[in-house]
């Protein structure tokens, strides 16, 4: 296997823990995005319990926590970014209702359906997508929500080097029908998905990746693993510009075996 078809996962861990812990964002997304995939999901209430998976150094946390008065759990399997996440819940003063824990998406804690919201960014490919949302589900109360951006095909054909690229990164992309259906079918009514636009690739995640790339290389010259890291991510950038057309982040927003509702696919 050549290094730009390998999977993220197939480095070390420290690594890319330590890489990606130096930026705002552990991947594509934004504050606007967060906003409007929350605008789906009402009643609120300052005993609503989030649990944010994946969480990363918590950007998007915050952005829940300016937005809603709920008690957020952000569980992330690196204590680095848990520190970093309750640093900044600390700097915007939501400490007292905003906590990280080290854990696993995977092995959660949580009592049956004792969660009114689940949201995930770009992180459910870690125990993948059919896995997670069945598993997650039982955490939820009826008519609790779920909120996730997974990365998806936009048409049914795309150019043999993308597909090989992400099959290899991730086998269980998928068309976004499909993934509506599978959601269907773990017991979710959707309610909503959209797309992610571009920036929230480019400028929001690869361009800022610039300045943290040169100074990984500055400490790490002679390590092999943290030059092959860094080409990885490079390359990405690169198939992402070259095929953004055929793919990208798509939101999806679901309730937990709720009555129909109307259906809403965002422009």
């Amino acid at each position: 296997m050549n290094n730009e078809n390998k999977s993220i996962h197939e480095f070390d861990f420290n690594l890319i823990c330590e890489y990606f812990s130096s930026m705002k964002r552990q991947g594509p997304g934004s504050t606007e995005s967060t906003i409007k995939a929350l605008c789906f999901i009402d009643s609120f209430t300052e005993s609503s319990k989030i649990a944010d998976l994946g969480c990363g150094t918590g950007e998007q946390s915050m952005v829940l926590a300016q937005h809603t008065p709920c008690q957020i759990t952000g569980i992330d399997i690196f204590s680095q970014f848990i520190d970093l996440y309750n640093r900044n819940a600390a700097k915007i003063n939501v400490e007292q209702r905003v906590k990280g824990i080290t854990g696993s998406m995977d092995n959660l804690f949580f009592g049956e359906e004792e969660l009114d919201l689940i949201w995930s960014e770009g992180s459910i490919y870690n125990i993948g997508f059919i896995n997670g949302i069945n598993y997650w589900k039982r955490f939820l109360k009826e008519g609790g929500y779920l909120a996730i951006s997974e990365a998806s095909w936009f048409t049914e054909e795309r150019p043999d080097e993308i597909n090989e690229f992400w099959l290899e990164a991730y086998p269980e992309i998928d068309t976004i029908s499909n993934k509506i259906m599978q959601l269907q079918h773990a017991g979710y009514t959707p309610i909503a998905h959209f797309i992610l636009p571009e920036n929230c690739w480019i400028e929001n995640f690869y361009i800022l990746q610039e300045k943290a790339q040169q100074s990984f290389l500055a400490k790490y010259p002679n390590n092999e693993a943290a030059l092959k890291l860094i080409e990885y991510q490079k390359n990405e950038a690169v198939l992402y510009n070259k095929y953004k057309k055929f793919y990208g982040y798509v939101f999806y927003i679901a309730k937990k075996e709720s009555p129909q509702v109307n259906y809403l696919e965002i422009k």
